[in-house]
């Protein structure tokens, strides 16, 4: 009944941004699903808009009857109905990744709760997931699912394109996708491998920035804080989306997420 309930609501939610005439992408688990055949025992259910969509969808749900409002400002918003949430996502925790024309232009289709809907291209899934490295959560395995199931045929210059100078970020799901699935490591362009190698062996060679940034912050909210008295914050640098009140925000919500799974 409840798994009944749930597809009711998601359903109603996606046919009214269809009235609407408001675009959206099914991710997270359920695209998940469909590009790698693991199913989990999820209530979320996620859907991916343009950030100048999010206010007029938000006004559309709460006219209907749901509970819709933002939950950060610089990413998340939440729709409910009973017991039902579906997150509304425009752009990923860090501040990267805003969801732009791209991912439309290149979104699979899947039929997701009785409806024929266009889901998260596999790159973009891919690119939200990889920064994803806190200590309650990290979705490292759900990239190295990804890449065993669509490596043939993803789109391996656009992939690189959009982690652009966070190259080292997907370089290390590769190695890592090489040592969980030895047998699969052909999977990997090996001219990318050897791209990357070769990169890095330069940057080895170059001089250090002159400016001390933590990079960790863009792949976890609260494990490099202690870092940040000695370097720059690359959310405050112009990268991030955010501004210094939403980082503060988020911030305090993940150190109270981490207290509750602290040991």
């Amino acid at each position: 009944m409840k798994l009944q309930r749930r597809g009711e609501v998601c359903r109603a939610a996606m046919q009214l941004l269809r009235d609407n005439k408001i675009d959206f992408l099914v991710g997270g688990a359920y695209a998940l699903a469909e590009y790698t055949r693991i199913n989990r025992d999820t209530k979320d259910f996620d859907l991916f808009l343009r950030p100048k969509d999010v206010g007029p969808a938000l006004a559309m749900w709460r006219q209907a009857g749901y509970a819709a409002d933002y939950t950060f400002t610089h990413w998340l918003a939440k729709i409910q109905s009973g017991q039902v949430y579906i997150d509304i996502i425009f752009r990923s925790g860090n501040g990267l990744g805003p969801v732009d024309d791209v991912w439309f232009e290149y979104a699979r289709e899947a039929t997701i709760f009785g409806l024929e809907v266009k889901i998260v291209p596999p790159e973009e899934l891919i690119w939200q997931k990889a920064y994803i490295m806190e200590r309650e959560r990290f979705d490292g395995a759900d990239v190295a699912h990804m890449l065993s199931a669509c490596a043939p045929n993803l789109d391996w210059n656009r992939l690189v394109k959009r982690f652009d100078t966070d190259w080292r970020v997907l370089w290390s799901h590769l190695i890592l996708f090489g040592f969980i699935f030895p047998s699969k490591r052909h999977l990997i362009p090996s001219k990318l491998m050897k791209e990357f190698a070769t990169r890095g062996m330069r940057e080895q060679t170059e001089p250090a920035p002159v400016d001390p940034v933590c990079n960790g912050t863009l792949l976890s909210r609260i494990q490099y804080e202690s870092d940040l008295r000695d370097h720059l914050d690359a959310r405050l640098i112009g990268r991030s989306a955010m501004t210094a009140d939403e980082l503060k925000r988020w911030v305090e919500a993940g150190s109270e997420l981490a207290r509750r799974h602290k040991p």
